[in-house]
């Protein structure tokens, strides 16, 4: 991590918020974390969005571009808590690329497919992290922000779930798909 980037998230600024120093702090670089990681999501669905092909383009085209809006949103949501707690909001492109949690977006597919594929993996990336959040958030007694976190894991599971049933077979279960669709999926 950078010096300046570290010092910004060891300083806050006075606040009548009666949360602990020390649980804004930690609040803090979280949500620092997360301000990182939704930036970097956005750009990635962006990316999706414009260099999609194929005979599913139109409807993916559109669906991207609905997320990336919905994860904008997100952006000012957590920069917004992030100064409310007295905090320093590092929301830049660069501070995204140097501390996102995600991993780096392929340049070499354009079919729906593989952008589908691609998105699922980084939407379920995300939404571990913020279910890792709603519990640290929850131990430090943040409800404020622990409520905003369990807010938008719902909205990100259910994109989630959009994108996956684009990956989903279509047609008649066999009694094999049942069993197979029991198995747990490791996220990385």
């Amino acid at each position: 991590m950078s010096t300046n980037y570290q010092q910004h998230q060891r300083r806050l600024y006075p606040t009548r918020i009666d949360l602990p120093t020390d649980t804004r702090l930690q609040v803090v670089e979280l949500l620092n974390q997360t301000l990182a990681a939704t930036t970097d999501l956005k750009t990635q669905l962006k990316q999706a969005h414009w260099n999609v092909k194929g005979t599913d383009f139109f409807q993916l085209h559109e669906l991207f571009d609905e997320i990336a809006t919905e994860v904008e949103g997100y952006i000012d949501l957590f920069a917004e808590r992030i100064t409310a707690l007295g905090g320093y909001a590092v929301g830049t492109t660069r501070a995204a690329a140097q501390f996102s949690i995600l991993p780096e977006y392929p340049y070499d597919i354009n079919s729906g497919e593989d952008h589908v594929a691609a998105l699922a993996d980084r939407l379920a990336i995300y939404g571990k992290h913020l279910r890792e959040a709603i519990d640290k958030t929850g131990e430090v007694n943040d409800a404020d922000t622990n409520d905003m976190y369990v807010e938008v894991s719902r909205t990100i599971d259910m994109r989630l779930w959009f994108l996956e049933a684009h990956l989903q077979p279509t047609g008649r279960l066999t009694e094999q798909d049942g069993a197979a669709m029991k198995q747990p999926v490791a996220v990385k």
